[in-house]
């Protein structure tokens, strides 16, 4: 049998944060939502990917052999990339509880099937771009479940990002002290703080993991009097900035510089905030840039929920705190100032005299407000080849389509 991690009918939800990659590539506490289905299935089954068809040539190029949008045996199971894999996920699973035939959905999502590729409309062996889990569904015996975990949200990877840390935390093999140490850094509780070898930790930084962990990955760098406390997870690659005040559960993905206050945020990898300003209860994509003294407002001065502005509209979160959330690409330029839950689209250039909207689209010019024009696709690609080619990355045909065709949805 098949196993196929697969978009569903909501992914378009997640834009602009998965406009350049599949839903299951967010990340919430240490892992993306991808790697948490690679690590739970282990040697149970080969995963197979369902993802949108303008991400398929570069997902397929970035992971050698893997079978993506195939469909290779008579019988499948459909797993929605949307779930957070943990063991009661396995156990489910594992335990047969899925008989042919049967859908079983929770809340309106399709969560798991057996099926056959009828019901799936692959038409010549093209799937569709994404799959209506509910129409899945009604074409096969439902059982409707309780309790998994999965991302409904923009902005849920942000609101169970604490949790997924103290979670992840656990997990850890903590306690381990193998990089580079300073004579003069401080670490409290090194019981619950891990640097790996080849990591360097330099003068007058403080680790002080009294309150929850900090892991430091092979070949971090944390620089002079950075201050790192209350869970904080440091990718391999990932730079730390000097004097930086890095807090209360934060990823810093591989390859990123973090820098000035941060606190309750994921920065996914490449992403660079390296200067001072308050970044809080946000999502940072990959090759977005905060210039120097940006920063984000999380909390409303009346204490209120946050609402959000998308494309589609305005949208009540639930949320009382709730920072940015930043599409691949885009920027910003020093002494931004950006209002409680704002969303910027993928690819924009965002500056102006004053604070930016709420909303600003992908691949603007401006800051969102009136005045603002469209960025040029040619130019914008060019920035991000360079952006790349900055970190040794070469953008490949396969990307610059991807994100081509993100320009031309955006229009």
């Amino acid at each position: 049998m098949q196993v196929i991690i697969f978009e569903d009918e909501k992914t378009p939800r997640f834009s602009p944060l998965a406009d350049l990659k599949p839903v299951c590539d967010l990340v919430t506490g240490c892992h993306s939502l991808r790697e948490r289905f690679i690590a739970a299935f282990g040697g149970r089954a080969a995963l197979t990917w369902h993802v949108r068809r303008h991400i398929a040539p570069w997902f397929s190029e970035n992971n050698p052999g893997s079978v993506v949008n195939s469909v290779l045996e008579e019988e499948v199971l459909l797993v929605n990339g949307r779930l957070i894999c943990d063991a009661a996920v396995t156990q489910f699973i594992d335990a047969g509880r899925i008989a042919p035939g049967e859908a079983v959905v929770q809340n309106g999502n399709l969560l798991f099937c057996r099926t056959t590729a009828e019901p799936l409309h692959v038409l010549d062996t093209v799937f569709p771009d994404t799959i209506d889990g509910m129409v899945v569904a009604g074409a096969l015996s439902c059982v409707e479940v309780s309790g998994f975990r999965l991302i409904e949200n923009l902005w849920d990877c942000v609101a169970m990002h604490p949790a997924m840390m103290r979670e992840d935390g656990a997990a850890l093999a903590l306690g381990r002290i193998e990089g580079e140490v300073h004579p003069s850094a401080i670490l409290v509780n090194p019981e619950a703080i891990t640097i790996e070898k080849g990591a360097e930790v330099k003068a007058g930084a403080v680790l002080d993991a009294s309150d929850g962990f900090i892991y430091i990955g092979a070949g971090a760098v944390v620089e002079p009097m950075a201050l790192l406390m209350e869970r904080v997870f440091v990718a391999p690659g990932a730079r730390v900035k000097s004097g930086a005040r890095i807090y209360s559960n934060v990823f810093v993905g591989g390859g990123s510089k973090a820098g000035g206050e941060i606190e309750d945020s994921i920065m996914e990898p490449f992403s660079n905030k390296q200067h001072d300003g308050f970044l809080g209860h946000s999502y940072i994509s990959s090759w977005c840039n905060l210039g120097a003294g940006t920063d984000t407002s999380d909390l409303k001065n009346n204490y209120s929920q946050v609402s959000i502005e998308t494309a589609h509209g305005k949208i009540a979160t639930g949320q009382q705190f709730l920072g940015l959330l930043m599409g691949e690409h885009s920027k910003c330029s020093i002494g931004t100032r950006f209002n409680t839950g704002t969303v910027v689209g993928t690819s924009s250039n965002v500056f102006g005299n004053g604070m930016p909207a709420k909303y600003v689209p992908s691949f603007s010019w401006g800051d969102g407000n009136p005045g603002t024009v469209r960025y040029d696709a040619d130019k914008a690609i060019e920035t991000a080849r360079k952006v790349m080619a900055r970190r040794r990355v070469e953008m490949s045909a396969a990307y610059e389509g991807m994100l081509r065709a993100v320009a031309g949805e955006s229009e």
